[in-house]
């Protein structure tokens, strides 16, 4: 019997059409639900394959169903959706693009947190097991997902039939490019990336002329107040033994110099790894938010709107061990575990949806010399674009490599003969 390195051995994707292929994609960035041209490409290039194609699932979700007789089935994710971010990395292929953004703002437009990387491997996936059917058996099924950076489009997917429209998977995997060792692939069981939720706090005031501030119920003096306070909570609330982040992104108040506004507007990022700890955070912050305006002498209550929220992303640990076996063997000193990251996904979504365990991990994406310097130094916070900047570039290789090997090595665990 071939081992899962003897199978990914017997065939190699064409280098020139994934770079080409890559290259495109990190030129043609396109921002959450506006990823037409994008799902048009990746349709075109799942027509050289014996697939069943199904899309769009909601706006621009598509799914590739390979059958290849009996046995289990397997669902792997990519998403395809870029930033609104304008790019700094210099390389040839650089994005000069722009997009109306949700306000009805011009922005630029980047590739900046991997996502180019995501796509190419998994059709590069469906190059490698499109061309081994000897090897496997079963069912793969390829789901490439629009706006995940709004948090909405595994939900979008779902909620327009998803569960009804392909196979029922035995196992949920995926994989995020970040930074690290370019090529290591690296793994662990139970939370790897945060719950999040986003609030939105309405403080209210009374307005005055602004050289009257004693005519007023003054709602910036109140804010100012309430994010003094809610810096207490993470560190004087919470046990340090846990993980809480509360970060105050945006204050809003009044149009001009000289009036004093009737309220303000606060949105918070929260996250954690820890349904416990979510619950006494989110409650202190509304008991802040309530004792300041309370404080302030105004008569009536701040309004709280939660938004933007992430699930906890949460491995299944007989799924990890049962997949790190086979990254181990495959990738040796190469595949290393993991650290739990603070950021959020809305992966853990399609598995919820069918009721399945899933598996998400990650693959190093920074030049090794970078990598090695930096932590050399002590200064990887300082030296190491992370995802999101707009000097993020996944070093090309081995980070494909790596990517599209073990996205193949984890679903052939599953489904080799």
């Amino acid at each position: 019997m071939s081992t899962i390195a003897d199978i990914l051995g017997t065939y190699t994707v064409d280098p020139a059409w994934q770079r080409s292929f890559y290259e495109w994609m990190h030129s043609n960035p396109e921002l959450s639900f506006q990823e037409e041209q994008t799902h048009a490409r990746i349709r075109a290039e799942l027509d050289r394959f014996d697939c069943n194609v199904i899309a769009p699932i909601g706006k621009f979700g598509i799914c590739a169903v390979f059958t290849n007789g009996d046995g289990p089935t397997v669902l792997y994710r990519a998403d395809f959706d870029g930033l609104p971010v304008t790019e700094a990395t210099g390389v040839p292929y650089a994005s000069m693009k722009t997009a109306t953004n949700a306000e009805g703002k011009t922005v630029g437009t980047m590739h900046a947190c991997g996502h180019d990387i995501h796509t190419t491997a998994l059709l590069s996936m469906c190059d490698i097991l499109d061309h081994t059917r000897e090897h496997w058996a079963g069912t793969f099924i390829a789901l490439f997902q629009p706006a995940e950076e709004i948090g909405a489009g595994a939900q979008d997917m779902v909620d327009s039939g998803l569960t009804e429209l392909v196979p029922t998977p035995d196992v949920v995997l995926g994989l995020h490019v970040m930074p690290g060792r370019a090529g290591d692939v690296m793994s662990k069981p139970g939370p790897q990336f945060a719950a999040c939720d986003a609030i939105r706090i309405h403080i209210p005031g009374r307005d005055a002329h602004g050289s009257m501030p004693h005519n007023s119920i003054d709602p910036t003096f109140t804010a100012a107040m309430i994010i003094a306070r809610l810096q207490g909570i993470v560190g004087r609330e919470v046990n340090p033994a846990d993980f809480a982040v509360v970060t105050v992104g945006k204050m809003r108040a009044g149009l001009t110099h000289n009036i004093i506004p009737d309220h303000a507007e606060l949105e918070l990022n929260t996250r954690f790894y820890d349904d416990r700890v979510k619950a006494r955070v989110l409650a202190a912050i509304e008991r802040v938010a309530r004792a300041e305006v309370a404080a302030s002498g105004i008569d009536e209550e701040p309004t709280f709107e939660y938004y933007g929220h992430g699930d906890l992303l949460d491995n299944d640990k007989a799924v990890h061990d049962t997949v790190r076996a086979t990254f181990d063997e495959v990738f040796g000193e190469q595949s290393i575990t993991a650290e739990a990251k603070t950021v959020s996904e809305d992966f853990p979504v399609i598995g919820q949806a069918f009721g399945k365990p899933y598996f998400f991990w990650l693959v190093g994406c920074t030049p090794h010399d970078v990598w090695d310097k930096a932590v050399a130094e002590d200064r990887v916070l300082e030296d190491v674009p992370v995802n999101h900047m707009p000097t993020f570039l996944p070093e090309y290789e081995p980070t494909i490599t790596s990517a599209a090997k073990s996205g193949a090595a984890a679903v052939l665990t599953y489904l080799a003969r």
